[in-house]
This record gives C-alpha cells, structure tokens and sequence, in this order.
C-alpha cells in the first residue's frame, strides 16, 4: 500500500492525524484552514526526519 503524497511534508504522526481530520471536512472555511495548516505543518517538519521506514 503506498503513502499518501501528504506524507512526505507532514512527517509527525499527531499532524497526519491533524490532517486527516480537516481533510474530510466541507466548505470553503474548511478547505481554507486545511491549506494554512498543510503550510504552517510543512514548515514545522522541514527539519524532522521521516519516521516511515521505507
């Protein structure tokens, strides 16, 4: 089973978690928060190592 492409800029698990919770959400607010999340998230893990071993 591959990884979502998401995977690879938000590396925590409590982001993926984050993520997944705002992703199903609907309406223009909500897509607007998903997206100022998968930026400020991204930044935020810049420096982290995945933790998937692959």
């Amino acid at each position: 089973m591959s990884r979502p492409a998401i995977h690879r800029w938000i590396k925590t698990d409590c982001g993926r978690a984050k993520y997944a919770e705002l992703a199903t959400r609907e309406g223009i607010t909500a897509k607007l928060r998903l997206g100022w999340f998968v930026l400020i998230a991204s930044l935020r893990d810049l420096p982290i190592k995945n933790q998937e071993s692959t």
